[in-house]
């Protein structure tokens, strides 16, 4: 059986004409070969097209009472479970004009009458052969976008796993800070979203790029892998050569980074916003911070949201050196800490939304809720 005979077999058609004698007519030559369907007005072509199963063409007259061929195709146009049924006019209006008027609307073609049988079904055949090439065309379009998402899922779903993996590296060297990542993670994407509010940073913090934070935010301190262990676990105070040690992680990691952008093919917008992470989250608003002494808006914005977020981290969570500070004492050292280790702006924006991070310290915590939440005095943003 040929193509062309698959396409016979398989066709239903639905004829649409207010005189009887028109509709036994086209239904007398097209029977023999398609499965055909009437309708008598407008409003019930209507209700043809939209069940099931779906007519594969639509022959429709132009010159209907109640509502017109024209109407019926724009409202046909205008439903998506009938949008994309070819439609032939049969009419007996031969004007120039009217052809043009029904092409503009979205007809595919346009009969005028009286029928000729021949002519009638060799367009027929030709705008099922259209359709036909364009389901596929749809259907193979559909298949390479959900094939597409598919392996953009799968690509964004091992780079999470990466990530995360890379992350824990530096955790198991320094298995005090438990949950860090996630707690870090949580408040990097709760401060960020609570700051895309106000104008200063709105251009800035859209939806991409608080999703490119979040997602780097687990490799902050991912340099600690370098650092020796007699003092990464070290559970009393560092002296000072040994501080001078733990503070190349910053660059450390920095570095790890840079290296990793370079294997790279093309730039990767994370990796970017990790690096900046990396290097500069322990620096200070007033410049006393490391590596590189930054002040004031010289931070990058990533690195200010992030150092708020590894601060509080320090403070509410217990580590083998200290215990877990309750939340209010956590909020007066955050407040003493702004303007001189914080972006101001921002610090007020994380003690009016104190009660939030708390939450998020609770319940990502080493061993339950650090502290119960207390209500903290409320800091007026501005």
């Amino acid at each position: 059986m040929g193509n062309g005979a698959r396409i016979v077999a398989d066709a239903t058609i639905l004829i649409v004409d207010d005189e009887p004698v028109n509709l036994s007519l086209l239904a007398h030559v097209l029977r023999p070969s398609y499965q055909v369907r009437a309708a008598n007005s407008g409003a019930e072509a209507l209700r043809a097209a939209a069940s099931l199963p779906t007519p594969d063409l639509l022959l429709l007259d132009v010159s209907m009472p109640e509502m017109d061929g024209y109407t019926v195709l724009r409202r046909l146009r205008d439903n998506p479970a009938t949008r994309f049924i070819p439609v032939i006019f049969i009419t007996a209006l031969a004007a120039d004009a009217d052809e043009e008027y029904g092409l503009e609307l979205g007809a595919t073609d346009y009969i005028t009458k009286p029928i000729k049988p021949a002519v009638l079904l060799a367009r027929v055949r030709t705008q099922l052969e259209a359709k036909r090439a364009r389901d596929w065309m749809r259907n193979q379009n559909q298949f390479l976008e959900a094939e597409v998402s598919r392996r953009m899922a799968e690509t964004d779903q091992t780079q999470l796993v990466s990530i995360r993996a890379l992350a824990h590296l530096a955790e198991i060297r320094d298995p005090e800070t438990g949950n860090h990542i996630l707690r870090t993670q949580g408040y990097v994407r709760e401060l960020a979203q609570r700051l895309q509010a106000g104008a200063q940073w709105r251009t800035l913090l859209d939806e991409r790029y608080i999703a490119l934070l979040t997602r780097s935010a687990p490799l902050h301190d991912i340099g600690k892998v370098g650092i020796p262990d007699t003092i990464l676990q070290k559970p009393g105070k560092l002296s000072p050569d040994e501080w001078a040690i733990m503070k190349t992680h910053a660059q450390m990691g920095s570095d790890a980074i840079e290296l990793a952008e370079r294997d790279a093919d093309q730039p990767v917008a994370f990796l970017s916003l990790a690096k900046e992470i990396t290097r500069w989250h322990h620096e200070k608003w007033d410049g006393s911070g490391y590596p590189d002494g930054l002040v004031g808006e010289d931070i990058p914005v990533s690195a200010r949201i992030m150092a708020l977020a590894d601060v509080f981290d320090a403070l509410i969570s217990s580590r083998v050196y200290k215990a877990a500070l309750p939340p209010a004492q956590v909020h007066a050292i955050l407040l003493e800490g702004r303007g001189r280790h914080f972006d101001p702006v921002m610090t007020d924006c994380f003690l009016l939304h104190f009660d939030r991070f708390v939450e998020i310290a609770a319940r990502h915590s080493d061993s339950g809720s650090p502290h119960p939440p207390l209500p903290p005095p409320r800091v007026t943003a501005g």
